[in-house]
Order: C-alpha cells, then structure tokens, then sequence
C-alpha cells in the first residue's frame, strides 16, 4: 500500500507547490543551468539548507510519521493518567467524586501517590498503538484522497479532505486502542477489580471472552472520529491562519522554533474544539468499560445530558494541554528525522487563473 501511495504522492496535485521548495533549489557550480525564479534571498537559502531525509508520501515517510504519533501519543496520555484517572471517576460516580479538586483528595486518601499511576500500562501500549494508526494513516489518507479530488479541488476541498483523512485513519487507530481502553477504564474505576494489566486482561476474557475488549470500540468510533475530524482540521486550518494573519513573516523566513511554537498554540486551540465535541461519548464509554452487559444506548439514557458533560473541565484542560503537546512533539519528531513538512497549502496557479486573480 505505502509503494502505490508513494508512486501518488511525487505526482500530488495537492502538495505540488510544497515540494517544489525541497527540491528545486538554486543549482550550484558554473555548468549548472540556473534554477527557478525565487520569491526572496530567504526563501532561496532555506531550500538550499533544508535537506529531508526522504521523500514527501514514501513508505519511509510513512513509517516515521507512524513512529512520530506512537511518541506523540503514548508519552502525553501516560504522562496524564492522573487526571484522567479522576476524569474517569467522575464520569462513572459523580457522587464521591463530586470535582476535579475534591476528585484528586479522595484519591490521594484513599489509594496514595501510587493509586495516581493506576492503569499507566493500557494506557502507554493502547495510545501508542492509537497514534501510529491515527497519525501515520492520516499522511496516508490525505495523500490518497488528495489525488482523488485533484490539484485545484483539494485546495479548494480541502477541510473536507482533512475531515475524511482523519476520520478514515482514526477508524482503524480506535480497533487498535479499545482493547487497552477497556483494561485501563477497569482498572480505575472499579476498585479491588484488578491493579495492573496483567491481573486486569486474562480476569475480563475469563469473565466475557473477546467481547469484553471490543465492546468499546463503536462508543469510541463515537468519542474519537469527531474528536480526530476536529483535531486535523482545526489544527490545519488554524495552522494556516496563524501565519496569514499573526505570525508577522512567512513560514519559510521562521526558524524550526518559530514553527514549533505556531505548532502548539494551534494544537491547544484545536485539543479545546475536540474536548467539547467528544466529551459525551467519552462519558459513555467510561461507564460503559466499568458495568457489564450495559450498551451504549442504556448508558446514554440513564446518564441523560446533564450527565454526559460531567468532567467536561478537566477534559477541555487534559485535552488541550494533550493536543498542543501532541502536536509538538510529532512535529519535532518530523524535525529530528527531517522529514518534508509542507507549509500551509496555497492556491494553484491554475486556479488562479481561472477566478482572474493573476496579472
């Protein structure tokens, strides 16, 4: 599959112009013929220094990005199983743990410091496998589907492209984490059930058999594909909107910090969006993970809305803090294996032509 979609990508309408930076740098040495116009000295000079690894939409590519989310992912969620701890709790009994402050009191009296660190395994193994689907079958998809709709419609298109990229990826990433999900929501919230996943995995598949790690996973279609939609493109775009009407020089006259900052604020504005939008589900599935022979349309009624959005703060506030770090560290890891990372999409020519906007 990378070998047909890397044939796609050296010829992608919708990165065309972003590569043309990578290779089309002034040629040096008096036989050379002279390279392509430039927009400026430091845009010439950026090309000439940035030497990448491989090349944009190669299996190499591919499998560094896949690399890039495993770190991304499974470092940020274990780092914040605390506050997901007592997320959860909340979710599942709102009574005894009444709010995030009061939900870390209970938990510190009655299972100490180490009770905060309950279920860190499901959850480094479940997210890192989450992220190498989610991130490295996102490059996939948007090269894919970028090739589908053609140069000037996956400019035009491209939202949805984003939308649909991230959601195909995200499918695939969710079958890949509910296994974990479900030892890891055990764990912390039905106290005495297991204290780590090894006691927790062979203790559920004695009680329901495969069903007990999989029955999670069409809540979790729920939680995380409008989370990952939202995730994708409020970055990308926001990304894209930062430099057109913040950053006060273009991207390519801004250092690799310059970058990464633009990175992580747009990750945080987008972890906040994708806090709101999955946070019912996310209710849904930590109830649902805890009781046995309940369904997602069971949970959903007897929670109610009022309900479904408790934990919501501390959710916008692991989210967003989740996202931005996120979205900095698989963008370091791009930096570290310099890998191609094409600035924000810009109109094609073509098209500029079409709609008389050229000269």
């Amino acid at each position: 599959m990378f070998s047909s979609v890397a044939h796609l990508a050296r010829a992608n309408p919708f990165n065309a112009p972003q590569l043309q930076l990578v290779y089309d740098g002034p040629r040096s040495g008096p036989a050379g013929p002279p390279g392509p116009p430039r927009r400026s000295r430091n845009l010439a000079a950026a090309a000439v220094e940035e030497q990448y690894s491989c090349d944009y939409g190669s299996g190499r590519f591919f499998i560094l990005c896949g690399l890039g989310g495993i770190i991304s992912c499974g470092t940020t969620h274990t780092a914040l199983v605390p506050l997901d701890l007592v997320k959860c709790r909340m979710q599942v009994d709102p009574q005894k743990y009444k709010g995030i402050f009061n939900g870390f009191s209970v938990t510190l009296k009655e299972d100490g410091v180490r009770g905060l660190a309950k279920g860190w395994a499901p959850t480094f193994i479940g997210y890192s496998m989450q992220g190498l689907c989610k991130f490295g079958f996102y490059e996939v998809f948007k090269v894919l589907y970028s090739n589908m709709l053609g140069e000037e419609n996956a400019y035009l298109w491209r939202t949805s492209l984003y939308l649909a990229a991230s959601a195909s990826a995200e499918f695939f990433a969710d079958i890949a984490l509910a296994p974990m999900e479900a030892a890891k929501v055990r764990i912390q919230t039905q106290p005495g059930y297991a204290n780590t996943l090894r006691d927790a995995a062979p203790k559920m598949y004695k009680e329901e058999g495969l069903k007990a790690f999989y029955k999670g996973v069409a809540p979790l279609w729920m939680r995380q594909i409008p989370y990952t939609m939202m995730k994708f493109a409020c970055f990308e775009r926001t990304v894209e909107a930062l430099y057109k009407f913040v950053v006060p020089k273009p991207r390519s006259e801004c250092s690799k910090a310059e970058q990464l900052v633009v990175t992580f604020v747009a990750g945080y504005i987008a972890g906040v969006f994708c806090a709101i939008v999955s946070h019912p589900a996310d209710s849904v599935v930590s109830v649902l993970n805890k009781e046995k022979g309940s369904s997602a349309t069971q949970v959903l009624q007897r929670l109610g809305f009022k309900g479904v959005w408790k934990g919501l703060f501390a959710r916008i506030i692991m989210i967003g803090t989740l996202t931005a770090l996120q979205w900095f560290i698989y963008d370091s890891v791009k930096v570290y294996f310099r890998l191609p990372r094409p600035p924000p999409p810009e109109m094609p020519e073509s098209l500029k032509k079409k709609l008389g906007l050229t000269q």
